[in-house]
């Protein structure tokens, strides 16, 4: 993508980072959570590639109808494993956000990137929109509070029984880190403001 320098480097690291995490959640003894990381991790590692920026390395013209058919089968087997959970249609979004960029990124010249007079094109719109609106939602549902209906403890605050440490009065361990809901939602929130980067800079 094309854009000052500084900011491809931070989008790097942002994506770069949030793919590792996302490898170290495939680790979870839950399989949702496996799978479910397993195509966030190729989603933040695609996107940093992708945001390297092309001062430094422009990829050859052939990488990008390869990102267009490696997404296109990522967003394929969302929209499969979406039969299973709604929140597979994000990755479904997600795949298809990559497949537009690429695809945009391999029919413009190097540095005119969908720039012109007709505009923002409508996909990249739709895309901007649905983007935004993640983002604002995700960020609200992070936001701490004492205590949520039901009793249940808000993320951070041990539950009745438990201790600081996260281990309940019978010995068994809570979850790990790495199976933390708030944590794999600060990383899609993180994903969706890089996403929304990228989109900007087409």
């Amino acid at each position: 993508m094309h854009g000052p320098a500084s900011s491809g480097w931070l989008l790097v690291a942002l994506c770069a980072a949030t793919g590792a995490y996302c490898l170290l959640r495939m680790r979870s003894s839950v399989e949702e959570q496996r799978r479910a990381a397993g195509g966030e991790a190729l989603m933040g590692f695609g996107m940093a590639a992708m945001a390297v920026p092309a001062a430094v390395f422009t990829p050859p013209q052939w990488a990008w109808p390869v990102y267009a058919v490696v997404f296109g089968a990522a967003g394929l087997r969302a929209l499969w494993t979406a039969r299973a959970g709604r929140h597979h249609l994000h990755h479904l979004v997600g795949a298809a956000a990559m497949v537009h960029m690429a695809v945009a990124m391999a029919g413009s010249p190097a540095h005119a990137h969908g720039h012109g007079s007709s505009g923002v094109p409508a996909l990249t719109g739709l895309l901007l929109l649905y983007f935004t609106g993640y983002v604002l939602l995700t960020g609200v549902r992070l936001i701490p509070v004492a205590a949520v209906a039901g009793g249940v403890p808000a993320a951070g605050v041990p539950a009745a029984g438990v201790p600081a440490g996260g281990v309940p009065a019978g010995g068994v361990p809570a979850a790990g880190w790495g199976d933390r809901p708030e944590l794999a939602r600060a990383c899609r929130l993180s994903m969706g403001i890089a996403m929304l980067a990228m989109l900007l800079t087409m």
